[in-house]
């Protein structure tokens, strides 16, 4: 991708769009995200003190990895959403443990680079491909499936990213925080579905950044989901709620996630699904823009 004005993609106002159809009439397909990160002790945690070791830092990202992922697989079985894991490779070799509870739950692994200290702007130019070739690699050999989805650490690119992840074949990409639906983007030889992410309910926007608290999380999940459900009606809607282990895991916020989801599980037409299976269903909808 050459430096451009605006994105690879046509802008489509949503009152202009074909309308997309959900499976079984749903009005929104609700997508969790959980963010199965790491970050070496060695190098500087992102946003942090910017010297090593963080500890303070550090810890509570550990924190996500030895506790928070565990009360959170369990809430995701219970109430009976699929998940998308957002996987930094390098957690394959540290926790094999947390890649083998996803396996045994049956999860999605989209790809997240290698670690969270790594975003693809600080990688040397001529090894961005091999970066995003390795991650992918490593994940299937992990799981035993290639992944289907990308988002860059911190959802960082360079004008080659999107170039490389279409030589891989991605079927999606939710690094663009532009849109409530999916939509295609223009790449070389394969083109991409952007996925909705970012600027929806997001655990560590929104308590960490914008200082939520837990009971303001959990309503800014209920809010964002009686709006898309609404517009459902004359279009399907996707509800993307990105979750850490270290922000959503902790013992006075795991609550606020549970009861939001609960309120979720209310309501009839809605399609609880996985990354990729939103962006198959799309592609073959007709509806594509």
């Amino acid at each position: 991708m050459k430096p451009t004005l605006t994105g690879p993609f046509d802008y489509v106002p949503l009152p202009k769009r074909p309308k997309i159809k959900w499976p079984n009439g749903a009005r929104v397909a609700v997508w969790i995200i959980l963010n199965v990160e790491y970050f070496p002790l060695d190098q500087p945690i992102p946003k942090g003190t910017g010297h090593t070791p963080d500890v303070v830092g550090w810890s509570k990202r550990d924190y996500g990895n030895r506790v928070g992922f565990w009360r959170l697989l369990k809430l995701f079985q219970k109430y009976g959403f699929p998940v998308t894991a957002n996987t930094n490779v390098d957690i394959c070799d540290a926790h094999p443990e947390i890649i083998q509870a996803g396996i045994d739950a049956g999860w999605e692994f989209m790809a997240h680079g290698e670690s969270n200290s790594r975003p693809m702007h600080k990688i040397d130019p001529d090894q961005e491909h091999s970066v995003i070739k390795n991650t992918l690699d490593k994940l299937e050999s992990a799981t035993g499936k290639r992944p289907k989805g990308w988002m860059g650490p911190g959802m960082h690119e360079t004008w080659n990213t999107l170039d490389y992840l279409a030589e891989e074949k991605l079927l999606y990409c939710a690094d663009w925080i532009n849109d409530d639906q999916p939509y295609m983007m223009r790449t070389p030889g394969h083109e991409i579905v952007s996925m909705p992410y970012g600027e929806h309910p997001h655990d560590n926007g929104a308590i960490n950044r914008m200082h939520y608290s837990p009971a303001e999380f959990e309503q800014m999940i209920k809010d964002a989901f009686d709006t898309l459900y609404e517009e459902g009606a004359e279009t399907g809607m996707v509800l993307p709620i990105g979750l850490h282990p270290f922000v959503a895991g902790p013992p006075y916020r795991i609550k606020a996630v549970e009861r939001a989801l609960e309120y979720i599980n209310g309501f009839d037409h809605v399609w609880k699904a996985t990354g990729s299976e939103i962006a198959e269903h799309y592609l073959k909808s007709g509806s594509t823009f």
